[in-house]
């Protein structure tokens, strides 16, 4: 057997080729734990942990919250909420500077409501509404980076997955996290429309002023598509600020509510459920094994006591509790070029986690700032994940400069909102203070 510290060095130089040659993130994870228990404590020991670690980990309750949100978010989208939404915001938004951007803004925002899911948002948004604004004269940089970073939107209001599996691995409530992200996903949106509105203020080029007019009474007609995305958020999060049930009976809620809605607008055929049910699979498979590669590999760390020895080292430097904020967030973003935020959160949440809270950081707040930097780390390149959907759903010709081009703004409003949630907690904290 080998002492911790060289099976630490050989299991993160493992590691590190198995991500280079390309392997899936779960596969790579699992496979480095694997070898690290096998360096550590034996074959027979790392092969049970191998029989038993999957099962353990998605055969738990808290879990099946993620596809029941996955199913939510494709059954909206089978329901064709996204253009309801869409056609409401521009009707209200269209005449500012920028307005179809803005509108794009708002309706992804109120999309991520019933996705959960950032691909979902980004790759419906660009089929929508990059068309439109090509039409009308937009910068295909503003307009692909717009719809990325709005995209990413999906993460911080709820319900989210990156929360669930934040939630999970820190054994924080689901329910907390959900309503702290709900001022700060909406504060960004806003801070995004305004960002658009002084951007094309300042250079009308970059979009057109769209030449229609529509009266009071069509734009609040317009306002009538909301309701389905409006219900759905209220029997989710208000199911879960009323108490009436937990996240996980939410996600049922909210996935049958969704189901009832496209079966009333007779959307839904035996080969489109069929396709539903399919596509959430595959995205919920893999999710989780992301999630059990990383529980492999938590295990091999716990084995080792490589946590401990790393809190208590990191600990030990005496630094200022905003330097240790600094340093994961650094950590996350550096990561966030490589790396897809779920693999992140389980790849560094084991070692920053206990650290963060014994310097005095609140576990939810800390929760919210996670998910804010695994948004910009979605449009950070070379690998931001939402830039890579943009190019590949565009039905305009694009290359991904254009799009990182166009999304390079978008990460700066990102840090200046990051920045007014650091400063100021309590516009993440007040809302789930509030539950008894």
């Amino acid at each position: 057997m080998l002492d911790p510290s060289t099976a630490g060095v050989i299991v993160f130089a493992a590691l590190t080729f198995l991500l280079i040659i390309g392997t899936h993130i779960g596969i790579a994870l699992g496979l480095a734990g694997l070898l690290g228990m096998y360096l550590v404590i034996g074959p027979d020991a790392a092969l049970a942990q191998l029989a038993t670690v999957p099962f353990s980990t998605t055969n738990s309750f808290t879990l099946a919250v993620i596809p029941l949100f996955i199913l939510m978010g494709a059954f909206a989208t089978q329901a064709n909420l996204t253009r309801d939404l869409y056609q409401a915001a521009y009707s209200w938004l269209g005449r500012l500077p920028g307005g179809l951007a803005i509108a794009t803004t708002f309706a992804s925002a109120a999309f991520g409501a019933a996705s959960g899911s950032t691909i979902v948002n980004a790759a419906v948004f660009t089929r929508m509404a990059l068309p439109e604004m090509t039409k009308l004269g937009y910068d295909k940089r503003l307009s692909a980076g717009c719809i990325a970073a709005s995209g990413t939107l999906a993460a911080m209001i709820p319900p989210s997955i990156l929360m669930v599996v934040y939630a999970v691995i820190t054994e924080q409530s689901i329910a907390k996290i959900m309503l702290a992200g709900i001022v700060p996903g909406v504060f960004t949106a806003f801070v995004f429309a305004l960002g658009i509105y002084v951007m094309v203020r300042r250079k009308p080029s970059l979009a057109p002023m769209p030449d229609f007019r529509l009266s009071l009474r069509e734009r609040v007609r317009a306002l009538s598509g909301v309701w389905g995305i409006s219900l759905l958020f209220l029997l989710v999060i208000g199911g879960i600020y009323g108490g009436f049930f937990t996240p996980t009976y939410a996600g049922a809620v909210g996935a049958a509510g969704a189901m009832l809605i496209v079966l009333a607008r007779r959307r839904l055929g035996a080969a489109g459920l069929l396709e539903t049910i399919k596509d959430t699979g595959i995205t919920s498979t893999t999710i989780f094994i992301i999630i059990i590669g990383g529980m492999l590999f938590s295990r091999f760390l716990t084995y080792t006591d490589l946590v401990t020895e790393i809190a208590d080292y990191m600990i030990a430097l005496d630094w200022p509790p905003f330097a240790y904020l600094m340093s994961f967030a650094i950590l996350f973003l550096l990561l966030g070029m490589v790396i897809e935020p779920i693999a992140i959160m389980v790849m560094t949440l084991p070692v920053m986690f206990p650290v963060m809270l014994k310097v005095g950081y609140d576990p939810i707040w800390l929760g919210i700032i996670a998910v804010k930097m695994a948004e910009i780390s979605l449009c950070t390149p070379p690998v931001g994940l939402n830039v890579y959907v943009v190019r590949s759903a565009s039905p305009v010709p694009m290359t991904l400069e254009d799009v990182f081009s166009g999304v390079m703004p978008f990460i700066v409003m990102e840090l200046i909102v990051l920045a007014i949630l650091i400063i100021f907690p309590d516009l993440v904290l007040f809302v789930p203070n509030m539950m008894k």
